[in-house]
This record gives structure tokens, C-alpha cells and sequence, in this order.
């Protein structure tokens, strides 16, 4: 549900029939594209008197990053509790990989640089939170000159990866719509995490606008019939999406869904079966299996089990979480130290990286004495 880059090519407007705003109150908040690069009053301050050392020292860009993340100056961390625009990632001091490019680029474009923004090719990761899917992808930008005739070496790429996932990096060039799509998008199914469905709709139907290439909102928005009960609303919006995307696992999981609700059971299960054939595993269906495991003190098959779904997505902290407290619990001590290592070193939430720390230190201290 969340940042899979798309292409950005030429589409006609989405029907409105996918829509309908009579179901929703109307927003709680401001939802509005320019909000999302402004900058505060404090981040003006900033601006003019914090970054002016950096970037005499440094020069625009390299000033510009030393400034922002350098741990003598700003000191930005990531945090993908909450998407964040610019001036609330400033202000809260972190924000997730979207908040940090989007923070980046309202700062590089006061300075009169030009931006340009990637959408990379990896593996989309999976997290749940509420019983809900998410599927995260990754994004970064580019610092040009002051003109568009800027040379390679006055061009540096920022990103938020580890070094060693960013040596293997392809990536392709994505809108600022896009990028502004990503945003509103992230923020409808945060919100309807939080049990918000009315603004989660008018977030999403705001992705759309303005961007209505980019199929994700598409499947936020169809979400969010669901959890509004609005059934055939929902199997309208699923069905636009697979008419692009026949093979889109999201809109087939949730097009089986909305028809099961709408007591169409044999239709569902033709999707279903659809969907079986192109992924005949869902996400966390080892890990979910692995927990079944670890209830019954099956420690050795929920590590394996746990271990099978780390080859699917091997930075995924919950999953190396616990197959480090299964090898705890199979007396496997260098193996648990190892992965709630990476349990630490892998979690996208100071609230996750802080537990996972602490157990880990909990070990240390057990084994040290």
C-alpha cells in the first residue's frame, strides 16, 4: 500500500465513478500539494544563518548534506513511524526515506538547485501493522546545479540506504508529482491505520489527482471502501486497477476480499485461485507459520520457518527478530545475538530500534556473567 515507484507517462483522469465523496465527511486537516516542500519559519532560519558555515566549507551540495545529516549539525534520523512533509521532517528532527528526499529537496530548491527524484529497483519489502499490508518501496534524489545544464560532477545522489545496498542500486527517474502522490498516499493509509477512513479518503483521492498513474493511491483508495464497508465502491476501484495491471497481487487479494463481502463466493474464489497462481505464497506466510511454531515450542521448525521467510526479504526487522529468539530458545547464542543484531540494525521506528536494543543488551549481559 505504501511507495512502489511507477513510471510517470501520459493517463486520462480517472473515472468518477471511482469515487464518492457523499460517504465521507469532509477533512479534519489542510490536504494540500503545496504544503509539502514549504518551508517553516524555522527552517528559514536554518537556512540563513546554520547552514552558511557548511556550505562556504563544502560548497551547495555537499554543504547541503553536511548540514542536514552531518552528527555536528542537524543530526536527521530515519524514522518510518509517520510520512512526514518538509517542514514537519525538520521538525521533528527524522522522518522515513519519502520525508528525508522531500525535507532534501525543499532545502536544495531554496538554494536554487535543481532536483530530480528516482524511484529504485528492488524488491519491494512487506510489513503489517493492524492486520493490515503494506508494500514499501524506496525512492532518493539527485542534486543538479543552478542550471539544467549542470556537468556529471556537479551531481550527487543522496539516499538513506546501507552502503552496501546502494552499490547494487538501479533506479529511474520519477515525477514530483509522483513524488507528491507517494506522500498523500502514505499519509491515507497511515491514517486508516488509525482508524480514520474519512481522511484517509480525501488523502487518497488527492494521490490520484495528482497523480492518476500512480496505481498504488488506487488500491489505498479501494482499501479504504473496505474498511468503510462500501463493498461494490471497493470491487469498482480493484477492478480499474487490474485493468492495467491484470497481475497486481494487491488488487487481486483485495478484489477477492470485497467480492467474498459481497457474497459472490464463487467469483472470489476464481480470484483467489488467479492469485494462488501468481503468488502461491503470501506475504508473512512462513513467519506466520513460524509463530504458530514458537506457541507450540517448536523452536527448531519456527527458526526455519523464519529463516525461509528472511530469504524472501532479508531486511525485514520483525523476521529476524524472531528467529533470533527462536535460536535463544534452542540455546543457538552467537545465532540470537546475530540476528537481533540485525533486528536492531534493520528497524525502520526508534520505538522498534530501542526494544529490539534492549533485549539484545538483556543477552549480553545474561551470557556475559
Amino acid at each position: 500500500m505504501l511507495l512502489p515507484a511507477c513510471s510517470h507517462t501520459p493517463v486520462a483522469q480517472p473515472p468518477a465513478e471511482l469515487f464518492s465523496d457523499h460517504l465521507f465527511a469532509a477533512p479534519s486537516e489542510r490536504i494540500s500539494a503545496e504544503d509539502v516542500f514549504a518551508l517553516s519559519d524555522e527552517m528559514k532560519r536554518y537556512l540563513e544563518t546554520e547552514m552558511a558555515g557548511p556550505l562556504l566549507r563544502k560548497g551547495l551540495h555537499r554543504g547541503l548534506i553536511e548540514a542536514l545529516y552531518s552528527k555536528n549539525q542537524l543530526r536527521l534520523e530515519y524514522d518510518a513511524a509517520i510520512t512526514r512533509n518538509a517542514s514537519q521532517a525538520f521538525e521533528a528532527r527524522s522522518g522515513n526515506c519519502l520525508s528525508l528526499v522531500i525535507m532534501t529537496a525543499a532545502f536544495a530548491k531554496a538554494l536554487g538547485l535543481s532536483v530530480e527524484y528516482q524511484g529504485a529497483f528492488i524488491e519491494p519489502a512487506w510489513s503489517r501493522v493492524g492486520g493490515m499490508y503494506f508494500l514499501s518501496g524506496h525512492v532518493n534524489l539527485t542534486l543538479g546545479g543552478r542550471s539544467s545544464g549542470a556537468r556529471s560532477s556537479e551531481l550527487l545522489t543522496v539516499d538513506f540506504l546501507p552502503p552496501e545496498q546502494l552499490r547494487v542500486l538501479r533506479t529511474r527517474v520519477i515525477a514530483e508529482a509522483t513524488i507528491v502522490a507517494m506522500y498523500m498516499n502514505n499519509r491515507a493509509a497511515e491514517l486508516l491505520v488509525r482508524g480514520q477512513p474519512d481522511d484517509a479518503y480525501w488523502w487518497a483521492r488527492a494521490a490520484i489527482g495528482r497523480d492518476p498513474a500512480f496505481l498504488s493511491a488506487y488500491n489505498t483508495l479501494g482499501v479504504v471502501y473496505l474498511s468503510h464497508a462500501d463493498w461494490p465502491q471497493a470491487e469498482r476501484v480493484f477492478g480499474h486497477i487490474l485493468e492495467r495491471e491484470p497481475k497486481n497481487t494487491q488488487a487481486l487479494s483485495n478484489l477477492a476480499l470485497a467480492l467474498q463481502r459481497l457474497g459472490r463466493m464463487a467469483e472470489s474464489g476464481v480470484v483467489q485461485r488467479r492469485l494462488a497462481e501468481i503468488e502461491p505464497y503470501r506475504a508473512f506466510h512462513f513467519f506466520d507459520r513460524g509463530l504458530d511454531a514458537m506457541q507450540l515450542g517448536d523452536f527448531k521448525t519456527a527458526r526455519d520457518l523464519f529463516a525461509k521467510e528472511i530469504d524472501r526479504d532479508p531486511y525485514y526487522h520483525e523476521f529476524h527478530f524472531w528467529l533470533g529468539v527462536a535460536n535463544l530458545r534452542l540455546g543457538n547464542i552467537g545465532e540470537a545475538r546475530k540476528h537481533l543484531g540485525l533486528a536492531v540494525e534493520n528497524s525502520s521506528t526508534r520505538g522498534d530500534r530501542d526494544l529490539y536494543a534492549a533485549k539484545l543488551e538483556h543477552i549480553r549481559s545474561q551470557t556475559s556473567q
